[in-house]
């Protein structure tokens, strides 16, 4: 199945056919398109310990997250191949883990930052 069709199906920004704010198929422009969908990056978050979670464990973990919404982002997440359903639950697949691990460092600098700002006085 191609790129376009498997986005049609699943709506999932997927690299090669255009995504909101770019008509390009660049794969980067994919990329910040899924993750820039509610919810999208607080559930690959919830996921990186590495262990399968249950639907209703995930949606328990986020107060206020709709059953549709995590549904549709988990169809979406599993269409891009970050998430993976098995007997167990959701987990990230190798290219989520992959993508987490890139992650990391920026959540580093996010908490440095954030330090950075308590110790500035605001204008």
């Amino acid at each position: 199945m191609n790129d376009r069709v498997q986005k049609k199906r699943s709506g999932a920004p997927l690299p090669g056919a255009g995504v909101r704010g770019s008509a390009t198929g660049r794969p980067i422009m994919a990329l910040l398109d899924l993750l820039g969908r509610r919810w999208a990056l607080r559930i690959l978050w919830e996921l990186r310990e590495g262990h399968p979670e249950t639907f209703r464990a995930l949606q328990a973990r986020m107060d206020e997250l709709s059953p549709s919404i995590l549904n549709t982002r988990m169809k979406e997440l599993r269409a891009a191949q970050l998430v993976e359903l098995s007997a167990d639950g959701y987990a990230l697949t190798p290219l989520g883990t992959r993508l987490l691990g890139l992650m990391l460092p920026l959540d580093q600098w996010a908490k440095g930052w954030a330090k950075a700002l308590e110790r500035t006085p605001r204008s």
